[in-house]
């Protein structure tokens, strides 16, 4: 059964603690008036946050969700004159995990008892501990705290990390679970990219539907995600042969996430890469997916930002995996955040600003098709209309 999201209940969760001061209500453009860049001279850490109402331009499906609205919470880290900013998306997969709970989380963060922001591992370490879950509120932090840092010492994160600017990959951009006219109108828009990414998981006159339609349009390569959609083993493995005949790079999560005594069944037989989505969540899930998937999938709102992150990435390169990035519906906060790490990344699926109609950032940009990263310190975004 699908969901759908409304703005009613967007509306409904925002509003949870407006009364008690901590947050301000939702707003729905990204200036100067709603978000602080500047507040002068406190050494302190003064956090703060808002939730934000993200609108897709197409109804977004994929398996078990429709939505047309999705929730981010923006967030700002200020010190000394500089704020850092950062972005905790609330995709309704992320189990547990709501505008309510992020909100509550939040407000029970005190970045003030930290004087110095470059003790950041201090500081994300008391974050994480102060609850259990909350990884997509984690990251609204993290990603906040990391673009402080950037902006204090006057660089980049990638530049700062070591990492090779140059080394980016191509990125897909994702085309929901639709009939087969909005399917090649999807298409058609997504030409400035040059990859594709095709959510299947729904029975196979659809999924099979959806490739047809993708590949009578464009012969890019595709990838493919089935979010968890199949639940037979045999029935994944002969849909995965069938996808490798139409030309498909690889396939990401097939089977329900518990699934790995299976999964690692079809890996070992699959003609394409397997790479875990659902399945790794944080940096205690790598060890038991070697030779259960090819690769993973890191989002920053799964494993708690991009502190974590990378010590996935240098753990994944341990045991020899692939290694994603991904996103869900954002900003182009969250989007650049994670761009920061793509220099690492064997494949990237960083579209989540390309699939809104109200971003309120502007960041890291695809051009011809690859992720280009630019000088700006941080995670290098400016706010629009500022």
């Amino acid at each position: 059964m699908t969901m759908d999201l409304t703005r009613r209940k967007f509306l409904k969760t925002s509003t949870v603690l407006a009364a008690s001061g901590v947050v301000a209500g939702p707003f729905t453009g990204c200036t100067t008036k709603n978000i602080n860049t500047k507040t002068g001279g406190d050494k302190t850490l003064k956090f703060t946050f808002r939730p934000y109402e993200l609108q897709t331009k197409h109804q977004f499906t994929i398996s078990g969700y429709t939505r047309t609205v999705q929730t981010s919470i923006l967030t700002e880290i200020t010190y000394d004159g500089i704020t850092g900013y950062g972005e905790a998306p609330l995709p309704p997969y992320m189990e547990g995990q709501t505008t309510e709970s992020a909100l509550a989380f939040m407000s029970r963060v005190n970045l003030g008892q930290f004087g110095n922001p470059f003790e950041m591992d201090d500081i994300l370490t008391y974050v994480d501990g102060v609850e259990e879950g909350n990884t997509c509120a984690k990251a609204g932090i993290d990603i906040a705290l990391h673009d402080l840092f950037g902006k204090l010492t006057g660089q980049p994160l990638y530049q700062i990390w070591g990492y090779t600017k140059s080394k980016t990959p191509f990125t897909t951009v994702t085309i929901g679970i639709d009939s087969e006219e909005v399917v090649r109108q999807k298409t058609d828009e997504a030409a400035p990219f040059k990859r594709i990414k095709v959510k299947l998981g729904m029975d196979e006159a659809t999924d099979k539907m959806l490739i047809t339609t993708v590949r009578s349009v464009t012969d890019k390569p595709i990838t493919v995600d089935a979010n968890q959609g199949w639940k037979d083993k045999h029935y994944a493995l002969d849909m995965i042969h069938w996808l490798n005949e139409r030309g498909i790079v690889f396939i990401e999560q097939p089977l329900p996430k518990y699934n790995l005594d299976d999964m690692a069944w079809i890996t070992e037989r699959s003609p394409l890469p397997t790479l875990a989505d659902e399945s790794c969540q944080r940096l205690t899930d790598i060890p038991r997916l070697k030779g259960v998937f090819s690769g993973i999938n890191i989002k920053l709102l799964k494993c708690t930002g991009l502190r974590e992150a990378n010590r996935m990435i240098s753990m994944a390169e341990a045991f020899d995996m692939k290694l994603m990035i991904g996103s869900t519906l954002e900003t182009s906060c969250g989007v650049s955040a994670a761009a920061q790490l793509t220099p690492k990344m064997d494949y990237a699926d960083l579209d989540g600003n390309f699939l809104i109609s109200n971003d309120c950032f502007t960041g890291m940009k695809v051009v011809d098709g690859k992720i280009t990263l630019n000088d700006e310190p941080g995670i290098g975004i400016k706010l629009i209309n500022s």
